[in-house]
């Protein structure tokens, strides 16, 4: 007997320590249903981050749009103007306005579905009509582009003549004001 009862006890001791970390680590081993729960918890945690990150980057790539977009939307005067400038060309060039209606209704039209009576009787001519229809159809854009051309560059020249006026109506109103001053020595811009 060459141990000490202490010492085995001590020994006795490590050993349930031993013994109660291996049934501890056995135990969670044989828990399958927590382990996974846990596993499954810990990914779903990912994903709420990971979704979560991506969420704030829309967020703020929204908040941008906005911001760029309420820049370039004109105000209500400009909005105003333009109508105003449409209606002076309309007025302008009834004709005009008339044949684009005439061409969208007919441009609508030819989108519209067509009846089996319709496809009976026209469906020799459609392809011919639908080719013409087309043609003219470009036309009338390539017109409508160039009248807006048209009205961009004269409310582009008209808004440049009015500044030129307003900025050599202040010249000249500076001009007499310095006059004035001069003449009356300083004295017009006293308080009275």
């Amino acid at each position: 007997m060459g141990k000490d009862s202490h010492e085995i006890r001590r020994e006795i001791e490590r050993t349930r320590d031993r013994m109660g970390d291996t049934v501890e680590a056995i135990g969670y081993k044989a828990d399958v249903p927590s382990r996974v729960k846990e596993s499954i918890s810990n990914k779903v945690d990912a994903v709420k981050e990971s979704i979560s990150g991506k969420v704030d980057s829309v967020r703020s790539k929204v908040s941008g749009i906005g911001s760029r977009v309420s820049g370039a939307v004109p105000d209500s005067g400009d909005v105003r103007r333009s109508a105003g400038r449409i209606v002076d060309m309309a007025s302008d060039n009834p004709l005009g306005l008339v044949i684009g209606g005439f061409a969208a209704g007919f441009l609508l039209g030819l989108l519209m579905p067509a009846t089996r009576m319709e496809t009976e009787r026209i469906a020799p001519l459609a392809g011919q009509v639908k080719e013409k229809a087309r043609d003219a159809g470009q036309e009338i854009i390539d017109h409508g582009k160039q009248v807006m051309r048209d009205v961009a560059q004269t409310a582009k020249d008209s808004s440049q003549r009015h500044g030129q006026e307003i900025a050599s109506s202040v010249k000249e109103h500076a001009r007499d004001l310095g006059s004035s001053v001069r003449a009356d020595g300083g004295r017009a811009l006293e308080p009275s």
